[in-house]
This record gives C-alpha cells, sequence and structure tokens, in this order.
C-alpha cells in the first residue's frame, strides 16, 4: 500500500458476511454463516510519523493469537486509515459468534523498523499468524522476522513485488483489475487493443498484466504508449492509432484518467468508436462525471459487499470506512473460521493456498504460492449516474 488513501477505491485500492468459504475449506461455511449480519501506487514509503505510538491493545479472550500490525500514529490520511482499518478488525471480531480469537494489534508508526519490532512483540506474545503491515517498505521485515519462526503473513500492501511464498497478499492488485477486463473484453469480440499509460510504477504494472493478458488470448496490441506531464503529444500519437484498435486501456486514477480522455479528444479521438477499458481506479465520482468515459467498462469488486460493510461499520463507529477496511476485516474473519475449522493446521501452506479460495466482502480470493492473490472480479459499466455491473463476479473459481 502507498501512503495515499481516500474513501473511493483507488490502489488498494473483502471475508465475510454471511457467505461461505469454499472448496477444501467447505467446513468453514458454517462457521460464516454464524455472522450476526444480514491508489496512488508509485511510491512505497511510509509518511512520517505524527506523535507517540499507540500502545498494543488485545482484542478477545481466544487461545489462537493473531497479530496485526498497522500505522496507528502515522501522519496524515496514512493512520487514518490505519484506524478505520483497526475498527473493521474489531467489528470482524465482534459479529463472528463466539471466535477463539485472540487479536494483538500494534502500532509500527509507518516505518519498516516500527513494523519489524512490532512483528517481534507478537510473536513472543504468541502470534500464530500476522496480519498487515499496510506499506510495501514495512513488508520484508516483518517478512524476515515471522520466517524465522515458521509463521505466515498477510500483508496490504498492493505492491506484487514484496510477496513471497509464507508472505500473502490480501489486497487488490492491479493485475487482477487488468485479466479480467482483458479476459471479458476478449470474450466479447476484441482482437486489437491499444493502451495508454502512466509513466509509474503503477503504469510498469499494469503494461505487464496487459501485454501478457492480450498475448495469452491471441490478440495484438495495436498501439501503446505512457505519458508523464505531457498527456498531450503521447494522446496525438495513441489518436492517430485508434482507427485500428477495438480497444483502449486508460489505467489512472479518476482525475488523471478524465484529463487523459480529454487529451485524446483534443488529439483527434473518437473515443464512441473504440471500447474503453480501465482498472478499479476508475471506481471513482470523477470518472463518473466525464462524458468521454461514458460507457467505459472497468473490472471491480461488485461494489454491493462495501456498501453493505459501510453501513454496518457508520452504525457502529458514526463515519465512513476507508475503502481498505474491508481488507482488515476479511483478513481477521477469516483467520476467525479457519482456528474454528482447520484445528491445528489453520494457518498452514495447505490450507491458506486452497485452491478454491475463499469468499470475502469484495468476493472470492485465493492465495497464489508466490504470495500473490486472484479476486473475482465484476465488470462495471460507467453512466453518469455511476457504475452499472455488466457481468457479475464468479461464484467460483477454474483451475
Amino acid at each position: 500500500m502507498t501512503s495515499t488513501f481516500s474513501t473511493s477505491r483507488r490502489t488498494a485500492l473483502g471475508l465475510i458476511a454471511a457467505a461461505p468459504l469454499l472448496g477444501a475449506c467447505s467446513s468453514v461455511q458454517q462457521s460464516i454463516s454464524q455472522f450476526s449480519v444480514p491508489n496512488p501506487f508509485s511510491s512505497s514509503s511510509a509518511p512520517p510519523p505524527a506523535g507517540a505510538p499507540q500502545g498494543p491493545v488485545a482484542v478477545g479472550n481466544g487461545n489462537v493469537k493473531v497479530g496485526m500490525i498497522l500505522p496507528l500514529s502515522a501522519g496524515g490520511n496514512a493512520g487514518l486509515a490505519a484506524i478505520s482499518m483497526r475498527n473493521a478488525a474489531e467489528m470482524a471480531l465482534a459479529e463472528f459468534l463466539n471466535p477463539n480469537l485472540q487479536l494483538l494489534i500494534k502500532d509500527d508508526a509507518g516505518s519498516p523498523q516500527g513494523a519489524q519490532q512490532a512483528a517481534q512483540q507478537a510473536l513472543d506474545e504468541g502470534a500464530e499468524i500476522i496480519l498487515g503491515p499496510l506499506f510495501a517498505a514495512s513488508v520484508p521485515p516483518v517478512a524476515q522476522v515471522a520466517r524465522g519462526r515458521g509463521v505466515s503473513v498477510i500483508a496490504f500492501s498492493t505492491d506484487s513485488s514484496v510477496a513471497s511464498r509464507g508472505v500473502y497478499l490480501l489486497s487488490f492488485l492491479p493485475e487482477s483489475d487488468v485479466n479480467r477486463i482483458i479476459e471479458y473484453a476478449g470474450a466479447t469480440g476484441k482482437r486489437s487493443f491499444a493502451a495508454m499509460l502512466p509513466e509509474n510504477a503503477y503504469g510498469n504494472v499494469v503494461e505487464a498484466a496487459f501485454k501478457q493478458a492480450v498475448a495469452k488470448r491471441g490478440a495484438r496490441v495495436i498501439v501503446f504508449e505512457k505519458y508523464g506531464a505531457d498527456r498531450a503529444t503521447v494522446a496525438h500519437n495513441v489518436a492517430g492509432s485508434l482507427p485500428s484498435a477495438d480497444a483502449l486501456l486508460l489505467a489512472d486514477d479518476g482525475d488523471a484518467v478524465a484529463q487523459v480522455a480529454d487529451a485524446l479528444v483534443a488529439g483527434g479521438a473518437n473515443l464512441q468508436k473504440v471500447q474503453l477499458l480501465g482498472t478499479g481506479l476508475w471506481d471513482n465520482p470523477r470518472v463518473f462525471g466525464t462524458s468521454a468515459l461514458e460507457g467505459g467498462l472497468y473490472a471491480a469488486p461488485d461494489p454491493a459487499g462495501f456498501r453493505s460493510f459501510a453501513t454496518r461499520y457508520k452504525n457502529k463507529y458514526g463515519s465512513e470506512p476507508v475503502r481498505t477496511a474491508t481488507l482488515a476485516y476479511d483478513a481477521v474473519a477469516l483467520t476467525a473460521a479457519l482456528s474454528r475449522t482447520q484445528g491445528g493446521k489453520r494457518f498452514t501452506t495447505e490450507v491458506l493456498q486452497n485452491s478454491s479460495g475463499f469468499a470475502g466482502i469484495d468476493g472470492l480470493f485465493r492465495f497464489r504460492a508466490d504470495g500473490t492473490n486472484e479476486r473475482g472480479l465484476a465488470v462495471m459499466r460507467v453512466t453518469s449516474k455511476g457504475p452499472v455491473a455488466v457481468a457479475g463476479s464468479p461464484r467460483s473459481f477454474g483451475a
């Protein structure tokens, strides 16, 4: 995760509200049914800490101890997001009836050194698994400590480069967005693709996923360009090749992608004659208010799950949750369910890498052996009134 957060889904930008876990963990279904309920990616550095670190907190009285590491005393939006995630974690524990879990919440103050110390403390207190940290730079030092104890980590960073065996990412990864939207476009007959992406770390990840996804489907890339501060020249180049393309991928946050669309139109592009494609960053009011993007398609979790979660969160805490709060909720719910149903194998590689995956607030997810994840995403269409689903989230994963 990076140091910028918002309530809309950015690069972060869910388990489980009355939803089963699947497949080899199908016995978790009974546990889940007992719930008492109906950005930018370009930097991995954390903001400087603000104020004194918060003291450790233990929530719950269960025998299974789970560490959670969050930048609770970090400055600015990072600290606010961490508090929202802590609230969501406590909410998950409260909504899961009689969990045999104790959550050890530690503050890393937004620094790698703080995260390593927090992980050491949690492990010394008996944590069997670590949830967090949030920032990419803090994941390796936590992983080093946890690996020495044979303990798995489920982190919240969106940077897939910090994933590894036994260090899993529960976040929303750009690769999943790209794979889903290219797969859908290909299934609807799109064979020639164009892309215009930002020249930053997020754009680099999207580029690799885009080229791989297009090639996998036997399609071709007509034009590919990346832009920095000067969008006009790049937009002109892309516009000249668009008549040969079936679809155009634009992957940037709400304000930036709206400016890119305007630059393309100014450069002579007729965006009505090409299918616009986007990533989860498009889930932003700025996108829905941009007429040039209307009709565009993007991959994202079905918003119904987050709406239900946000309503419960607001009723409990009196404020809106950050979008990443579902990650903390799902992580705690997952550990609670596995501790109930999987006995001594609860956090083993075999259980965590169950190929059928798990059902969360934001739909299906499963962990890969390399620590990255795959999510079952919906395909949304941009309208002036907001997103409309054109393809729902899958109910199961393929092989």
